[in-house]
């Protein structure tokens, strides 16, 4: 595999396979056609592995967050098979900057030009070369000693964006998935030369 990407997700839970399924959903659009994007869908760690989920906008009621870890994947896959997967890796450090990032993991070294981090708001946070950027949750009881990273609107700095709980969002799935999803766009709008992007389906152009 070419280890060179226009974008990488690092966190296969909610905000980051929102984020890749909005990304994913731009593949016919011209500014995004060409862009290569991958996802570490990692989930160990994932608070979803213990969830039960009955007040979720779009989620039947009673659905397990291991099942939902599964069909995003699954979800993610079939539809939008160019967006790479890549399981069963940790993060371990990033050097660089914008544009040139590097991304190591326990297997492999990546090189992208952007990173969205979306791993979860626990302590035990340590990617070298972003740890400079963790503070306390703003949003978590103190007792949880939760952490997020510094952000404006998500962006930590040139190039590096954090969603979810990470970036300082309630632990809510309808907030990290929005979270997500709002950083995948604000990345399009960017590869849009700034002119603003949402990317809907809509059944009457299927007709």
């Amino acid at each position: 595999m070419n280890n060179q990407f226009d974008a990488l997700i690092i966190g296969g839970g909610v905000s980051g396979i929102s984020c890749a399924l909005v990304l994913g959903s731009a593949k016919n659009k011209p500014f995004a056609s060409n862009k290569k994007i991958g996802i570490f869908t990692h989930q160990k760690s994932s608070a979803l592995q213990e969830a039960v989920f009955n007040n979720a906008y779009g989620i039947t009621p009673g659905k397990l967050g291991s099942e939902l870890l599964d069909e995003s994947t699954a979800h993610l896959s079939e539809l939008y098979p160019h967006i790479i997967q890549i399981p069963n890796e940790k993060i371990i450090e990033i050097q660089g900057e914008f544009p040139e990032f590097t991304v190591i993991s326990n297997k492999n070294t990546y090189q992208t030009k952007y990173i969205i981090v979306g791993i979860g708001s626990a302590n035990t946070f340590d990617i070298k070369g972003l740890t400079e950027f963790v503070v306390p949750h703003q949003k978590s009881l103190a007792e949880k000693q939760r952490i997020q990273l510094q952000n404006t609107d998500h962006k930590v700095t040139e190039g590096i964006y954090v969603i979810g709980t990470l970036a300082g969002c309630r632990s809510q799935l309808t907030i990290a998935a929005g979270s997500g999803a709002a950083v995948a766009t604000d990345l399009l709008t960017l590869w849009n030369d700034g002119i603003a992007v949402q990317v809907h389906d809509n059944i009457k152009k299927k007709l």
